[in-house]
């Protein structure tokens, strides 16, 4: 990992120390993305097999999950793995269900009711990536809130394996959503096949899930493409910020760094830090820790864009933060709370020693399919809410337009527009 000076760089160099690896390479993959929403719309099913076999490895007449499939992953995965499933299912939705949404209602003059009421979105798309790891937490994290929510149907996408089946896990926690639909198609064309629609594949209202640089692009494409189609947000390659001061553990530091470089080898890490020798030892613990790795080929791919930041003090720390957005935030400080109220711009936070941000991936509670790329300035991450639409209702008695109606005929004819005076008008002279 690079060592980097915060202090002595110019604006233009600290630009460039918080970009993204992605973003160095969109124009190839936007061209790409593009070809396969074009192929998608021409083909439909064929194109899915085309990609599928190109992108795969894999050969599939049928993308859909059977029942067959379905008993043939329950009776394969582990009874420990059933049971960590099950009691990060309760957690997940207990968290969620308890920010639920109320509808509510306010009366804004005497006989002039206001009301916001919650519907779910009726077709949603969830995508859950695979790649070199399949992610069964994902499908919890997009299948209990969309249930919660009261989507009336769950479409879900998940790459196929070498030997044409979705991996056993995902599908177990897929079923978190009774009655869920799921198909083995991965990336940029599983986004096309959601967003318009195929033979087989049920175009959606609404796409989610996270994905590498491919599938962030083709959730971008899909919600510009006519229709109205909608994302959660852009959740593309994972990424976690870390800033630690002098009493920090520089092995749970470089645990953290690495536990999301292992992701893939476009994500990205960032230490920052007030402490040259805490940044000395994360460096050392983070090559202790990657030769032990599986993963450590991927990882070290991540650390290649990733960076160690000296600045000043913490409030200039989080003032980076800020600047970069992260999908992940560790305040592995002292006093992290008090912290807390700085911060502005993050997907996720992750306060103190004994909070990693695996915890946060797994079972916390909160959901883990976050902002990246810098959207944590605008984006929130996946809640119930994600899944539903706010609908408002206005209810007017004769009191309630005598009330408020000269004022929305003063602020039309102000407008210029006549023709909505006239509306209001017509019922003032009827109510008087």
């Amino acid at each position: 990992m690079k060592r980097i000076d915060w202090n002595a760089l110019d604006e233009g160099e600290r630009a460039a120390v918080l970009q993204r690896p992605v973003q160095a390479v969109s124009d190839a993959v936007r061209s790409g993305v593009a070809a396969i929403f074009d192929a998608v719309v021409a083909d439909g099913d064929a194109a899915l097999r085309a990609c599928t076999r190109q992108f795969d490895g894999v050969m599939l007449d049928d993308f859909e999950v059977d029942v067959v499939e379905f008993d043939a992953a329950r009776a394969s995965v582990s009874a420990e793995v059933q049971a960590a499933i099950d009691e990060a299912a309760g957690r997940i939705e207990a968290f969620h269900r308890a920010g639920i949404a109320a509808p509510y209602e306010v009366e804004t003059a005497p006989g002039l009711r206001c009301e916001r009421v919650q519907r779910p979105i009726a077709r949603v798309g969830l995508y859950v990536p695979a790649g070199s790891a399949p992610l069964p937490s994902t499908a919890l994290m997009l299948t209990i809130p969309a249930r919660l929510a009261g989507c009336i149907e769950i479409i879900l996408c998940t790459p196929p394996r070498k030997d044409g089946t979705a991996d056993p896990a995902v599908l177990l926690a897929a079923r978190q959503a009774p009655g869920v639909r799921v198909f083995k198609l991965g990336g940029a064309q599983a986004i096309a096949a959601m967003a318009v629609g195929t033979e087989r594949v049920p175009r959606c209202d609404k796409l989610f899930g996270p994905g590498n640089g491919w599938v962030d692009e083709a959730k971008r494409q899909a919600l510009q493409r006519p229709g109205g189609i909608a994302i959660d947000m852009p959740a593309g390659p994972s990424e976690v910020l870390v800033i630690a001061d002098a009493g920090a553990d520089p092995a749970f530091v470089a645990s953290d760094l690495l536990s999301q470089a292992e992701h893939g080898p476009d994500s990205q890490v960032l230490l920052v830090s007030d402490s040259d020798a805490l940044l000395d030892a994360v460096a050392v613990e983070v090559d202790a820790q990657l030769a032990q790795l599986p993963r450590a080929a991927i990882a070290t791919q991540a650390l290649s864009a990733s960076r160690l930041v000296w600045v000043r003090d913490i409030t200039q720390a989080i003032e980076v933060s800020d600047a970069y957005a992260p999908e992940h935030l560790i305040l592995a400080v002292r006093e992290p709370r008090a912290w807390l109220e700085r911060v502005h711009n993050a997907g996720s936070i992750f306060l103190g020693d004994w909070t990693p941000e695996a915890l946060g991936d797994y079972c916390s509670g909160s959901n883990h399919v976050l902002p990246t790329g810098g959207a944590a300035r605008a984006w929130s991450g996946l809640s119930v809410a994600s899944f539903q639409k706010a609908i408002t209702v206005q209810d007017a008695t004769r009191a309630g337009i005598a009330a408020a109606g000269p004022c929305a005929a003063t602020l039309a004819h102000a407008e210029g527009l006549q023709a909505h005076a006239r509306a209001v008008e017509l019922r003032l002279e009827r109510a008087a």
